[in-house]
């Protein structure tokens, strides 16, 4: 059974329906490049998969695993967090939050997860810092790893290199490929299309509803991706 399978789902939002007929799968291993232009709908399925909007039509069903563990979510980062006045270690901890249910306290298997996360991401020797003394770069790792522990089986990520230079945005690509390639399944939104389809093995493009969906090598076949990749295209 895929980790997600969406049938028939039409999305709506307060200017109306953005999304109609959806219909797509994410099998456990994948690695789902979202795109399309400004408005299309990315977002609103974000929302979607995260159970923050449900369909207006259609269905959008998750296998047992999935429920049980979450999807680990990195969201778009749209303005300076430099004053954000939490601890590294706090930040990436707060991933354990939804599975709190009734404890007051984080117990010893959410601090060991906390710290697991650290280490995948090679930034456990910054869990005393506070976030606002790192760079771009270091705070998207940061809140990658409490994307981590919120549910290491699937990671739904929104524009993750959006704000880092060159340099960083290839290591937050290079970090992701490492979590993909040790099991970790992985959807990205992303405007960068050259660099989220770089390692991407299937691709979704939305334009109000699905132009395509499937493998990476039939949709550089399709000539889709050329109205995205010219300069100053708009993306939501």
């Amino acid at each position: 059974m895929p980790q997600i399978e969406c049938t028939g789902v039409s999305l709506a939002y307060e200017r109306g329906v953005v999304l109609r007929d959806l219909t797509f799968s994410v099998e456990r291993g994948d690695y789902l490049c979202v795109v399309g232009e400004n408005g299309s709908g990315k977002s609103t399925l974000a929302k979607a998969l995260l159970g923050l909007k449900a369909p207006l039509a259609g269905r959008i069903v998750f296998d047992e695993s999935l429920r049980r563990r979450g999807i680990g979510y990195l969201p778009q980062q749209s303005a300076d967090r430099s004053d954000f006045p939490a601890s590294v270690w706090e930040v990436t901890l707060s991933g354990r939050a939804a599975r709190l249910g009734l404890r007051p306290f984080y117990n010893r298997a959410d601090k060991e997860a906390a710290m697991q996360s650290l280490r995948r991401l090679g930034i456990e020797e910054l869990q005393k810092q506070p976030c606002a003394s790192l760079s771009g770069g270091q705070r998207q790792r940061v809140l990658l790893a409490r994307a981590l522990c919120a549910g290491d089986g699937l990671l739904l990520l929104d524009e993750p290199v959006a704000g880092l230079d060159p340099t960083a945005a290839a290591e937050m690509y290079a970090v992701i490929r490492e979590l993909h390639q040790s099991g970790t399944t992985v959807i990205m939104i992303s405007h960068d299309l050259a660099g989220a389809l770089r390692d991407a093995t299937t691709v979704l493009h939305l334009h109000h509803e699905p132009l395509f969906f499937g493998p990476k090598t039939e949709y550089l076949k399709s000539g889709l991706c050329r109205g995205l990749s010219g300069e100053g295209a708009a993306y939501d």
